[in-house]
């Protein structure tokens, strides 16, 4: 019987019971890849080439990876229920599913290749024995996993009951080499193999050391049997650690025996040493074929359970039969049948060393990624993370991941290339394909804490003219007018600084029918501002009193050091008394809280004829007066609106009204200010400007940016009249009062004395 959900604990519905242990199911899988092939057939030559200390310091720099990647481990896998899947399920839980997803599929695609490579190692040892050439290795290859295949098929209890005869195997083989060494102990030459021979050239540690670290990389092999352990959470920690502990105590044994037992010439030049070291000879060589085994059925057991996870998750369509698990042992069969599918076809292919290097990056691509997700859990601080391992730090962590990237480099940058490309492409196909998520992971958290931090460190610097960003609050009403004043609005903030969405609705917020259209408005403001793509967030407040709501918003708005500094509405339309006095102190109170006004004239007929102008035809006009920083403003947001894609190849030209006999003085003043302060425009002066010479010059413009002010609750022109009169001849128009300090340089710094023919900065501030 299978079902086509992870196994259910045991006692719950009398579905599957997982049956491992720490020992079992943690402890033997990684001690028995760990203590694999490099031992016994590699770690002579490395001794042999880099001599005791260089050694013994890759030990302890692998070892490095190891403890730091089994505390990051600890600390994600005793802060939640783990499930099955291993590494993909916990870095999935924690850096999320595009970060999950990718490395599940290539952790899959790794060990299933894996258990290739450890079948021709079983099959080079049997030749090696009977003797033969490459047919031979090929066929006890392939019958080596088809009977792996038979074990995992059968269930993760007898695979493991398997292993043991195995580790029995293992431990003779080095108790034999250990006692066969102990009785060649030789002081002198431990002495001389302290260093390696002068004649190694330089640049030989990182070669060596590529050799010798996939002899460590076995420790997270445990991890994938999380879906079949009684405790995953209790057993992975201390299994993990055991083995990397005894592990390195065999190994640095190892190391010093192999330097004290034989000269380093002889160890450099044979792989056979451990076999002429030891008491039993041919115990080394059971020793390695098991070693090959074991770690066979290791990489068997993991792959078919990351596959059933990512499965179960359905992340990628097609991988749907593979969720399936048997419904007494909680095996995933399916999975299993393609992994040995895998193994076969890449055994009879063959050329294995081709992508031997690129699988071996997959594996410390998993391991920085479990260091990055603790940094990450750790640094967010969230309260749901409460880990039982407690001996983390989240610098260590991070620490962890540039071990892990360093490492990866050093060995074969090439290959490095290769797995880190696959996985940024896997990356982004779930990016896109936008999967829904049914877990929570850690980024959110995470995030928070930098938001936090940086308005803390925000708040603790000190605000510039130079550094002003705008904070809008955009008050909107209907529907058809608010879409265009949110791009208008998205258009001037230029990607910078912060928008907020703002719609009142009239009624008691405490009352259900109220917060449900509260709730339903803000959700169809959400999907509007999704639809366009735009950079804004939204806002609805119910209140019984608008006019109140609004002031309140008005100050209340923001957290620390970020709030409302400038307003943005619709230019309005005549809808009564009551609207129009409420428009009018709404206006009149942003002013007096010192929050700059933006105020857009956009009808439906101006709307289209933007629209109908290709984006390299328009033209945004900006009318500027002397010594006025609402102009300084309107110049900034024009700038700001050619970062976007729809004005980037937009002309800017600033028209400056000038006295009659000083247009060319205006116009040379204001072209050297400008191009102190990086802003390309076209200068144009009007002599003796009026409403009329503004609707003369900016009638054809795409959008105007004209001066504004607010005298109590009238909006005048930069001419002193009701502006209603200047906005019935102009395309679209954006009106600007500003109540701050806003400067166009790009830096604080005192700025040299312009040339003499050329007539200094008078204006206010600098400017």
């Amino acid at each position: 019987m299978m079902v086509t959900s992870p196994a259910p604990p045991a006692g719950k519905g009398g579905g599957t019971q997982r049956l491992l242990g720490t020992f079992g199911g943690v402890f033997t899988p990684s001690i028995l890849t760990i203590l694999g092939i490099i031992l016994f057939r590699r770690l002579g030559y490395v001794v042999g080439s880099a001599g005791l200390l260089q050694a013994l310091l890759m030990l302890g720099l692998a070892t490095a990876i190891s403890v730091n990647t089994s505390t990051s481990l600890s600390a994600i896998a005793t802060n939640r229920k783990v499930r099955g899947g291993g590494d993909y399920y916990l870095i999935s839980r924690s850096l999320g599913v595009e970060y999950g997803g990718a490395l599940g599929v290539l952790l899959f695609l790794a060990q299933a290749v894996s258990v290739a490579f450890y079948c021709v190692g079983f099959g080079e040892g049997v030749a090696a024995f009977v003797g033969g050439a490459e047919l031979v290795v090929q066929v006890v290859a392939v019958a080596a996993a088809v009977a792996l295949f038979a074990l995992a098929y059968a269930g993760a209890d007898l695979a493991t009951r398997f292993q043991y005869l195995v580790m029995t195997i293992l431990v003779a083989a080095l108790v034999s080499f250990f006692m066969g060494a102990w009785a060649a102990w030789d002081t002198e030459v431990l002495r001389a193999s302290l260093f390696p021979d002068p004649d190694v050239p330089d640049g030989a540690f990182w070669v060596l050391f590529a050799i010798f670290f996939p002899a460590v990389t076995g420790f997270t092999q445990g991890v994938s049997m999380s879906g079949d352990l009684k405790d995953a959470s209790r057993s992975l920690p201390s299994g993990t650690f055991l083995a990397v502990g005894v592990s390195t105590v065999v190994y640095g044994a190892a190391i010093v025996m192999f330097a004290a037992a034989l000269p380093l010439d002889d160890l450099a030049g044979d792989y056979e040493s451990m076999g002429r070291v030891a008491t039993v000879p041919w115990l080394i060589g059971a020793g390695v074929l098991s070693a090959t085994l074991s770690s066979a059925l290791a990489s068997f057991l993991g792959a078919p359970r990351i596959l059933q996870a990512l499965a179960s998750d359905r992340l990628f369509k097609g991988l749907g039969p593979f969720a399936v698990v048997d419904a007494t042992t909680g095996n995933p069969r399916r999975a299993v049948v393609l992994t040995g599918l895998i193994a076969v076809i890449t055994i009879i292919v063959g050329d294995l060393n081709a992508i031997a290097a690129v699988v071996s990056m997959f594996f410390l691509i998993s391991y920085g990624l479990l260091n990055y997700a603790t940094y990450v859990e750790a640094t967010g601080a969230s309260p749901s993370f409460r880990p039982r391992f407690r001996l983390y730090d989240a610098r260590a962590s991070l620490l962890g991941t540039f071990l892990c990237g360093g490492v990866m480099l050093a060995i074969d940058p090439a290959a490095t290339a290769v797995a880190v490309a696959l996985l940024f492409a896997g990356y982004q196909y779930l990016r896109w394909t936008a999967v829904p998520t049914r877990w929570r992971d850690s980024r959110r958290a995470f995030r928070y804490r930098k938001v936090k931090d940086g308005l803390q460190e925000l708040a603790a610097q000190a605000e510039s003219p130079v550094d002003w960003q705008p904070q809008i609050l955009l008050f909107t009403d209907t529907p058809t007018r608010r879409s265009r004043v949110l791009r208008l609005a998205s258009w001037i903030s230029g990607g910078t600084g912060l928008i907020t969405a703002v719609q009142l609705i009239e009624g008691d917020s405490g009352s259900a029918a109220v917060r449900a259209r509260r709730l339903e408005a803000e959700a169809q403001l959400r999907v509007e501002l999704e639809e366009d793509g735009l950079d804004a967030f939204p806002l609805v407040v119910a209140a019984p009193d608008l006019a109140a709501a609004s002031m309140t918003l008005l100050q209340a708005w923001g957290v620390g050091p970020i709030h409302a500094n400038t307003v943005a509405l619709n230019w309005y339309e005549s809808r009564g008394e009551q609207s129009a006095l409420r428009y009018g102190r709404l206006l009149q109170r942003a002013v007096r809280l010192e929050q700059n006004l933006v105020v857009f004239d956009a009808d439906e007929n101006d709307w289209v004829r933007l629209e109908e102008t290709s984006v390299g035809q328009r033209r945004i006009d900006v009318w500027w007066f002397e010594d006025d920083s609402s102009s300084r403003l309107a110049l900034l947001f024009a700038y700001l609106m050619t970062r976007n894609d729809d004005w980037d190849d937009a002309t800017i030209q600033v028209l400056a009204p000038a006295p009659a006999d000083r247009e060319q003085k205006v116009a040379a003043n204001l072209t050297y200010r400008l191009e102190e302060r990086h802003i390309e425009a076209t200068i144009t002066p009007v002599a003796n400007a009026d409403v009329a010479a503004v609707s003369e010059r900016s009638g054809d413009a795409t959008l105007v940016f004209l001066p504004l002010r607010v005298e109590g609750m009238r909006l005048l022109d930069p001419f002193g009249d009701p502006v209603e009169s200047i906005l019935r001849n102009l395309p679209l128009v954006t009106l600007v009062a500003a109540a701050q300090d806003i400067r166009l340089r790009t830096d604080d710094e005192h700025e040299p004395s312009p040339v003499a023919d050329v007539p200094p900065d008078n204006t206010s501030n600098g400017e």
